[in-house]
């Protein structure tokens, strides 16, 4: 079992060891005729004689230049300077390829506010003049079958018309409320949404051929308050069992901003009031799973609301408070 003085005499050879690398690979190199080098910091031509600093042995040292092979030594410096370049070129293309990658992983929306590299459903607004992103949660609606209405219709008009469903979704307000009418909602298409299962629409084989668009998948829908639930679409089963959907669709602009993130905003202000995002699995048929949300510029603030980091000053010379001393008093 090796002592304590052994262990850092251990370490104190590894420490030496590389600085005596970095030492040579830094250094530059003094080439002899012989086909020998020295590794030099630098050296200095006076007549006959050249004066170097050893990066191995930490020494000016002196040998006659009609030891040194100078073109072998320019050529060789030649070389260095360029792989220097060339390294810097690499490291410099390297570094903007990783930031490139952090953003479109992680895309900036403002100063100091960036979206997570984990993906989900996040609105953008401003609070108090000041920008903040919302994260959108999942939320499951269910279907009214309205079986007493359905019933009575049928009992005042015989005729055949099919019975009527709504898609509603519990309480009467969402939990994230945006101050501003034109929000963004910035969504990250490869998330891996739950359309496929028992709980959601599922999808088929004429899906998949009617595949919709990225920029047509998302739509922002106002729904309806009706006491204790908001209607998000209505359903009309005509008797031969074909369904069709009926929804109030806002107007959207969506912009891909990266491979991962897609920006949805209101071509025009939403009025105050209860809206909410969904997912169309074909150009019919949505995803019974959607993100709520509501406008209203007067709501307090979103308490989960993620704020722009802040912007640390740069340096000074000293962290430490200025201490002043009184003059000296006169005698």
């Amino acid at each position: 079992m090796k002592t304590l003085n052994q262990i850092v005499l251990l370490a104190a050879a590894a420490v030496s060891l590389c600085i005596f690398g970095a030492a040579q690979s830094q250094g530059k190199r003094l080439i002899l005729k012989d086909g020998s080098f020295q590794i030099a910091r630098e050296w200095q031509v006076s007549g006959d004689r050249v004066r170097f600093f050893s990066n191995e042995r930490y020494d000016w040292e002196e040998i006659p230049t009609s030891l040194v092979d100078w073109p072998a030594t320019d050529k060789y410096e030649k070389e260095r300077e360029a792989g220097k370049l060339e390294a810097q070129k690499q490291a410099s293309a390297q570094d903007e390829a990783d930031r490139a990658e952090e953003e479109a992983a992680s895309p900036s929306v403002a100063p100091g506010l960036r979206l997570p590299d984990q993906g989900g459903i996040f609105l953008y607004e401003e609070y108090a003049g000041k920008p903040q992103l919302d994260e959108l949660v999942q939320n499951g609606t269910d279907i009214n079958k309205h079986m007493g209405k359905n019933i009575l219709r049928s009992v005042i008009n015989p005729l055949p018309t099919g019975p009527r469903q709504t898609v509603e979704l519990k309480g009467s307000r969402a939990r994230v409320q945006s101050h501003t009418g034109t929000p963004a909602i910035y969504v990250d298409i490869n998330f891996d949404s739950d359309s496929d299962s028992d709980a959601t629409s599922a999808r088929s084989d004429d899906d998949d051929k009617n595949a919709v668009p990225v920029n047509d998948r998302f739509k922002i829908v106002r729904v309806q308050q009706k006491g204790d639930v908001r209607v998000v679409s209505n359903l009309k089963i005509a008797l031969t069992g074909r369904m069709k959907e009926q929804r109030d669709v806002m107007d959207t602009t969506s912009t891909a901003i990266s491979k991962d993130w897609l920006k949805i905003v209101p071509a025009q202000p939403l009025e105050p009031g209860e809206y909410a995002l969904i997912e169309m699995l074909n150009a019919k048929q949505m995803n019974l799973y959607v993100w709520d949300f509501g406008v209203d510029p007067n709501a307090p603030a979103n308490p989960t609301a993620w704020k722009p980091a802040p912007i640390k000053p740069l340096p000074t010379g000293t962290e430490d408070s200025p201490i002043l001393h009184p003059p000296p008093k006169k005698k």
